[in-house]
């Protein structure tokens, strides 16, 4: 990965010497942002996404977090307007110790949308086989993994924000690379979220060599539904016209509805939850190329009633992003047009 990150770096300094033609801005935004909407915008990318779940410990005591063996992953991708198409593949050379933490089988449907004035995720994850850290023996830096293959955790659900400041501020220039961001500006963002989440596994969450230490001992199924309104404020520095770096936050104020089952009883709370949502990304932008580093982590958190302690479930999507734009001529973009004429 250090290797790869270098990679980026060089590609920088090199996009750095060309400006490529100009464009105009067809937005409202002025002096703030170009938007490449009549161009096509081709990406190679190298990607890793996960869904952790995690059992907070009493204190003193570190929570168990389980982990999915997630494989990072190389591919393509192109847009145009509305369209995108793309492919990834997981090469073993990007993941070459993909065995040392059990199989991980999982259907991640990740999506953000990110339009003039609204900011959309929407989440279909579904995963079977997890892992914890154990720790080595004592003075080295030696780590076992207990392995979970039985473990399954999804999590269904959407969050809709909307920009206050969006004729300013663009999220599409960092995480789709299809607009420029020019000027520094931030937007304050309103919104809310809804979730659906289940863990379970064929025994005990808390291992039995552990369950002394966790009250959440002998709990095998959990089911949480949460939703509510939020707030946040994103914001993006820019120097010298091509190098940025965004940052995005927002808190939410969630109803949250949790059942813990064990193999004989189940106990149901209903309490308010804290979440949050993190977006980060920074890079190069020019006229024609953009290099990116962007970061998502959403974090839905619940408190049982058998244990009071917090579960947590975890989603992240880290993305390293190299894209060229491209102006389609007349043969592409009398196929395309078409096409795009028969989207609602």
């Amino acid at each position: 990965m250090h290797k790869i990150l270098s990679l980026m770096i060089c590609c920088v300094l090199l996009l750095s010497q060309k400006t490529g033609a100009q464009v105009k801005d067809s937005s409202k935004a002025g002096d703030y942002f170009i938007t490449f909407e009549e161009q096509l915008t081709t990406r190679l990318y190298i990607s890793k996404k996960k869904t952790s779940f995690e059992m907070q410990g009493p204190e003193g005591i570190q929570a168990i977090r389980y982990r999915p063996n997630s494989l990072t992953s190389m591919g393509i991708n192109a847009s145009y307007k509305a369209l995108s198409i793309g492919f990834g593949y997981a090469f073993p050379f990007l993941n070459p110790k993909k065995d040392e933490k059990g199989k991980t089988k999982s259907l991640d449907f990740q999506t953000h949308l990110y339009t003039r004035h609204w900011v959309t995720d929407i989440y279909l994850q579904f995963y079977k086989g997890y892992y914890f850290s154990t720790g080595g023996p004592e003075g080295t830096a030696d780590k076992y993994y207990y392995t979970r293959p039985d473990v399954k955790v999804s999590l269904l659900g959407t969050s809709v924000y909307r920009l206050l400041n969006g004729d300013k501020f663009s999220y599409r220039a960092g995480f789709l690379q299809n607009e420029w961001q020019k000027k520094s500006a931030g937007s304050v963002l309103l919104g809310a979220e809804i979730y659906y989440g289940t863990v379970k596994g064929d025994s005990a969450l808390v291992p039995a060599r552990l369950g002394d230490y966790y009250p959440q001992q002998g709990i095998e199924r959990i089911r949480l539904l949460e939703l509510g309104p939020g707030a946040g404020y994103a914001y993006t520095a820019v120097w010298r016209e091509n190098f940025f770096a965004t940052g995005s936050l927002t808190f939410n104020a969630d109803l949250s509805m949790v059942k813990e089952s064990t193999d004989t009883s189940s106990a149901t709370r209903t309490s308010i939850s804290p979440n949050a949502t993190f977006r980060a990304v920074a890079g190069y932008n020019n006229n024609e190329w953009a290099a990116t580093i962007s970061w998502l982590k959403n974090s839905t958190d619940a408190k049982g009633k058998s244990s009071n302690y917090e579960y947590r479930i975890k989603t992240g999507e880290f993305h390293i992003t190299l894209a060229k734009r491209f102006t389609p001529g007349k043969k592409l973009k009398g196929k395309l047009d078409p096409i795009l004429k028969k989207i609602p």
